[in-house]
């Protein structure tokens, strides 16, 4: 494991934060097990009232973690476009930290395709939050200076992937087995009807 890596895997085991890259922006880490953790991402960060924490997941198992049911139309999605660019909102575990569901009930989850986000949440074996790496009302950083400017030391670990493209995942929610977009990204509609269409998956 690159030791940038290394070193931000222990901060997030320290209760500290990490930036680090995903496919589109840079993400702000924390444990998301971890009230004090996140407590302090929303300190340094700051709050959009109503709007919850994405967390990313080592795989769809994980999401066990902070998820009270994955139905077989989010196994089915998951197959399909994970990992990869698609958040799924699913019903979240009761006891988890208050700012990852913003009093909503659910939380937004995804498995990504960036390699060293998948090598920080390998190293904690649990999700990590990946808000991007700006204050609220701010540019998402697509460079690790940017996220630097912001936050300075206030973050304990910086991770650097370059330059990155920019843009947002797809969210979408489930109800039974229709989905709704909450946010047009790279995964279209067309394409999560198409997957649920596919009907040998149900039997």
């Amino acid at each position: 494991m690159p030791e940038a890596v290394t070193a931000a895997v222990d901060a997030l085991v320290a209760g500290d934060l990490v930036v680090f890259p995903t496919e589109s922006v840079y993400g702000l880490g924390a444990d998301a097990r971890s009230p004090a953790a996140v407590a302090r991402l929303v300190a340094v960060r700051g709050r959009e009232e109503g709007k919850p924490i994405l967390v990313l997941l080592r795989d769809l198992e994980m999401a066990a973690s902070v998820s009270r049911e994955v139905s077989p139309e989010v196994r089915r999605l998951a197959a399909c476009f994970w990992p990869g660019p698609l958040t799924l909102v699913l019903p979240a575990l009761p006891g988890l930290p208050e700012p990852l569901t913003a009093g909503t009930g659910t939380i937004g989850v995804r498995v990504p395709a960036h390699a060293i986000a998948r090598a920080l949440i390998a190293g904690l074996d649990a999700p990590v939050t990946a808000p991007s790496a700006n204050p609220p009302g701010a540019e998402p950083p697509r460079t690790l200076g940017a996220a630097r400017g912001y936050f300075g030391d206030a973050v304990a670990a910086y991770v650097d992937g370059g330059r990155l493209p920019g843009g947002a995942s797809t969210v979408a929610a489930l109800d039974g087995d229709r989905v709704r977009i909450i946010r047009a990204g790279p995964v279209t509609e067309q394409q999560l009807h198409a997957a649920l269409e596919d009907g040998p998956w149900r039997s």
